[in-house]
């Protein structure tokens, strides 16, 4: 049996393309318990995100978790919740769309495309969208600053295993990691600066950075020591004293141990301990999402005043912020360089039309279809 997908009739007049991807966490297509299982299902069950064996795992997903699990993280989506639809996939498309015309005014001619590792739109369907249009080299972006086996990883796992079904392969290249890009560090010293001058300082920045099981970390994820880069890096950035600012981790999930020191209890050591203003900044975020606006902004904030703190302010993740586009602008242009991918132009444009038609009728004289 073939085990190869048919592909888009070939037109031999149809110029070559390059195209960006990203890839995203993905989101619930609603914040319902039953829109938010087939996301859990999907997420949970990626082998790159719980490494425990299968079959254990396999029970406990689908005999309890999925079964309490989405009514309340249902509760949690709908207090994030606009208008327009899960903030993450809000934040995203806009910086795709800036991200198409940053690159536009650039001179580029090249394709920018949104995908989603959990939910839609599926890395398969969005790539499929792109052979279509004859994409012959392709840069993967995963909107991961700071690299991970359960992040990273997982969406050029996914990409791969699309272009496993493909016979005719495009070029394809990465962009591993962008932790200690000094334009995206710019970018997050501009947000928290503005915010300062805005509103003051607090007496902490708390970086709150998602966790990962601390195993990882032993067996060679480099994930914790990109994360602490960034925030060495943002420090410096800000000018901030080692005692101005503390890196945490949040989101831990099951028992195990995880990236320590852990968010919500660090907060309420702080109020303890007398420090009644801080800031929160999420540096492993580029747009605003359930971890970010539920808890940090809500859940966190509450356990920081009820420990004794008077004040928390939670500063917003770059979300559609020009220069967070302008970052991932560079990103693009240094790892797509030697690419063909500037808009040819008057005289250029007619020679590449000229040759185009010139190789479809070779093709025709050889029995191509018309």
């Amino acid at each position: 049996m073939n085990r190869y997908s048919s592909a888009p009739e070939f037109r031999h007049d149809q110029p070559p393309r390059t195209a960006v991807l990203l890839v995203q966490l993905g989101t619930p297509a609603a914040p319902t318990p039953a829109a938010v299982r087939p996301y859990l299902k999907q997420f949970l069950g990626d082998p790159r995100v719980v490494e425990i064996p299968r079959a254990l795992w396999w029970l406990i997903l689908n005999g309890i978790i999925l079964n309490t699990r989405p009514r309340r993280s249902a509760r949690k989506y709908a207090a994030i919740w606009t208008p327009e639809g899960s903030p993450l996939k809000v934040y995203s498309e806009r910086q795709a769309t800036m991200l198409r015309g940053w690159l536009g005014e650039r001179g580029h001619d090249i394709d920018v495309a949104l995908a989603m590792r959990y939910g839609e739109p599926s890395i398969a369907s969005v790539m499929h969208q792109l052979r279509a249009r004859n994409v012959t080299r392709l840069l993967v972006l995963p909107l991961y600053p700071q690299y991970a086996g359960s992040t990273t990883a997982t969406a050029i796992d996914q990409v791969t295993e699309v272009l496993r079904g493909w016979r005719n392969l495009p070029e394809v290249r990465w962009v591993r990691s962008f932790h200690d890009d000094p334009a995206y560090i710019g970018a997050l010293a501009a947000g928290i600066g503005q915010a300062w001058e805005r509103n003051g300082r607090s007496e902490r920045l708390v970086m709150s950075f998602h966790g990962v099981p601390r195993r990882t970390l032993e067996q060679g994820d480099p994930y914790h020591c990109e994360c602490h880069a960034t925030a060495r890096l943002l420090a410096e950035r800000l000018r901030l004293g080692r005692d101005d600012y503390v890196v945490t981790f949040q989101s831990r999930f099951g028992k195990a141990r995880w990236l320590e020191p852990y968010t919500e209890p660090t907060l309420q050591s702080l109020a303890r301990a007398g420090v009644s203003r801080v800031d929160v900044v999420c540096p492993g975020f580029v747009a605003d999402c359930l971890e970010t606006r539920e808890e940090i902004a809500i859940e966190a904030k509450a356990a920081f005043l009820a420990a004794g703190g008077r004040e928390f302010r939670y500063l917003p993740c770059l979300n559609d912020a020009p220069a967070l586009v302008d970052a991932l602008a560079g990103l693009v242009e240094r790892h797509a360089a030697g690419w063909s991918t500037r808009r040819p132009a008057g005289a250029a444009l007619e020679q590449r039309d000229a040759a185009l038609l010139e190789r479809a009728r070779r093709a025709r004289d050889l029995g191509a279809p018309a």
